[in-house]
């Protein structure tokens, strides 16, 4: 996987470069006035507040613009491949080959002004382009809501391939995910200003969180997070995912889809998430709160031998 490179539209590069620069800030900064704090003036008061940043970001695989997600504009790169894996669309790291950023036309794009857009460029296998064509959907992406528009009831894939047992998956037990969202908010920067940022963590069987990724929308958080795991060559290891989040069927299949076998969210899952998990062998934990946690599903694990048998 190459390194991101930046690259401005309309041979007006100092002009784009200061705009994506601009646009690629995770937080922003607004003036905005505060009522009913004690002592405070009838007029209340006026301060600057820290706003996480959503912008439209297309995913562009081989020169063919495939979604648009509202994101907050960092790691776009892992967002991409990581994108491109949980949904299908390539097998392997590997088969991303480069990813450019670009600046989005405003005026082609129809944004309106003071809203960046940024296009992220993916060059993909041969082999991953002509089953993308083939089975190309229509998509669009919003804050709290995942892959919409699937042209079919197929197209959903509620009922991914089976993942196979781990011996180390009874590991992912009370202790162990609590330990992980204990550590969380400690790592989430940019909602310690914002307060309205998800995150996605990937934790080891004690519970140390090796990478945390914030965005706005947790299946972008949940991206962003299996691309770093992918590039870094960490899809295999033991481990799981903790998300500050609801265990919904789509956070639920990505995990399943890239070969993760445990995920541990802060709030409920919804029972579709529930079955899916059930039929993928993902181990799956829901309102992890200390003291306490509900195991929802216990994932596939492996067969012990008797002894002498």
């Amino acid at each position: 996987m190459q390194g991101l490179a930046v690259h401005g539209d309309n041979n007006e590069e100092d002009a784009d470069e200061e705009a994506l620069a601009r646009g690629l800030h995770a937080l922003a900064s607004r003036p905005v006035r505060v009522y009913g704090e004690a002592g405070a003036p009838g007029e209340g008061t006026l301060r600057l507040d820290t706003l996480a940043e959503e912008i439209p970001v297309a995913l562009v695989f081989n020169g063919v613009s495939h979604a648009v997600m509202m994101a907050t504009p960092e790691q776009l790169d892992d967002f991409a491949l990581g994108f491109a894996l949980s949904e299908g669309i390539v097998d392997h790291a590997h088969d991303g080959r480069s990813t450019a950023l670009r600046l989005a036309d405003q005026s082609a794009a129809h944004l309106p002004a003071g809203v960046p857009g940024v296009e992220v460029h993916m060059e993909i296998s041969a082999r991953s382009f002509e089953r993308l064509k083939q089975r190309r959907r229509s998509m669009a992406g919003r804050t709290g809501c995942g892959v919409c528009g699937v042209e079919s009831f197929a197209a959903l894939d509620l009922e991914p391939a089976r993942l196979p047992a781990r011996d180390w998956v009874e590991r992912v037990d009370l202790h162990t995910v609590l330990t992980a969202f204990a550590g969380l908010k400690a790592q989430q920067p940019h909602n310690a200003h914002s307060g309205s940022l998800h995150a996605a963590g990937w934790a080891t069987l004690d519970g140390q969180l090796a990478r945390v990724c914030e965005d706005v929308g947790r299946h972008n958080a949940l991206d962003k997070l299996i691309g770093w795991m992918a590039r870094s060559g960490r899809l295999a290891e033991p481990g799981f995912v903790v998300l500050s989040s609801r265990g919904s069927h789509e956070l639920v299949r990505k995990c399943a889809r890239v070969g993760l076998a445990a995920l541990a969210t802060i709030s409920a899952p919804t029972a579709t998430g529930v079955q899916v998990a059930e039929l993928a062998g993902l181990r799956l934990w829901g309102l992890c709160r200390a003291p306490r946690a509900v195991l929802y599903a216990p994932g596939a694990q492996a067969s012990h031998a008797s002894p002498g048998g």
